[in-house]
């Protein structure tokens, strides 16, 4: 018996140094545990002895105690499992009639509802509100965090990146045990453990010709966090042929920029004051030039903000402005954009 007992736990820490989940570990021991009742039982209809099984021999009452314990250890932990889920589905929040909030979200609102600009009104426009977020990496994240925040009614996130361990310096909507998991599922697991009001759609895969136009379609704003020059431009087209505004952001170093692009309400497009994408090794990203940890989590709270107030009609917005922050020298400075004539997007 005791040598049966080293030898499961011999199996057990052998497969979890394979990475074989429990049940197959588990099954693993319960085959070895037969195979040894099978040989025993063979062996008790055959003369003599074999001293390799002589070794897991005892009673019969031993053996059935062993199940017994095991099975109650088994059902233990799946009673557990049970109650966890149980109680898990209990803290779902019940849906509310269209429009209406229920008391925990107004509770959790009470910050922006005491504030003049925003309200109750306010706060329900949010909660009426979709939008979507282009890339969950390093302005991306801390951008949906507070959007769910806030209480945006439907937040959409679309990247085809994982989460790596380079990512998790400055990337907060990510962890460590999540390396490995899609962007868009980490951030949506965040997003729902921030605040289960809102409505998260995830989508892993990159934004391109097929599907931006009928995405950017269903969402009130768009919020361009990427690090490519070819997803800032399809976006910003994409969102012209909409008429939808882009709040657009980058990144390098110690410095981010941030503007609206919204030619439909009279303020220029990304390519008005973009017209070219750089030559190689002007805008080099942040995995080339490497990047301050903290400095999206500014700029991308900027993002949302913005999202907030163009959503509320509160205070003045970044239309036909681009907000430049110098985090080394502790420096915000603005610049007046204008639509470009001839803009092959917009047309100026």
């Amino acid at each position: 018996m005791v040598w049966f007992l080293i030898l499961a736990a011999g199996l057990w820490l052998l497969g979890h140094q394979m990475n074989w989940p429990a049940r197959a570990r588990l099954t693993v021991i319960a085959l070895v545990y037969l195979l040894i009742i099978v040989l025993q039982t063979v062996q008790m209809m055959l003369p003599g002895g074999n001293p390799v099984l002589e070794r897991f021999s005892g009673s019969v009452t031993e053996w059935l105690l062993l199940v017994a314990l095991t099975l109650a250890v088994l059902g233990h932990s799946a009673l557990l499992r049970r109650l966890k889920a149980h109680a898990a589905a209990k803290q779902v929040p019940e849906p509310a009639e269209p429009g209406k909030f229920r008391p925990a979200e107004l509770q959790r609102y009470a910050r922006h509802i005491m504030l003049r600009e925003i309200g109750g009104p306010g706060q329900k426009k949010l909660k009426q509100a979709s939008v979507l977020v282009i890339g969950a990496g390093g302005l991306g994240s801390p951008a949906c965090m507070y959007l769910a925040a806030a209480g945006i009614g439907t937040i959409g996130v679309i990247d085809d990146d994982e989460v790596e361990a380079t990512n998790l310096q400055r990337q907060i909507a990510h962890t460590d045990a999540r390396i490995g998991m899609p962007k868009v599922f980490s951030a949506e697991q965040a997003m729902r453990a921030l605040n289960p009001f809102v409505e998260v759609r995830p989508y892993h895969r990159r934004l391109d010709d097929d599907i931006a136009g009928t995405l950017v379609a269903d969402y009130d704003i768009v919020l361009d966090g990427t690090d490519n020059f070819d997803t800032r431009y399809r976006a910003n087209r994409t969102c012209v042929a909409a008429g939808k505004p882009l709040i657009s952001a980058a990144l390098t170093q110690w410095e981010g920029q941030i503007s609206v692009f919204d030619p439909a309400r009279g303020a220029p497009c990304y390519q008005c004051v973009f017209p070219k994408v750089p030559a190689p090794g002007l805008a080099p990203s942040c995995a080339e030039a490497g990047v301050a940890g903290p400095l999206p989590g500014v700029v991308g709270a900027m993002m949302a903000v913005e999202a907030v107030k163009l959503i509320c009609g509160a205070g003045e917005d970044l239309r036909g402005r681009m907000l430049i922050y110098d985090a080394l020298y502790g420096e915000t400075r603005v610049i007046g954009l204008q639509r470009r004539d001839g803009c092959e997007t917009c047309g100026g």
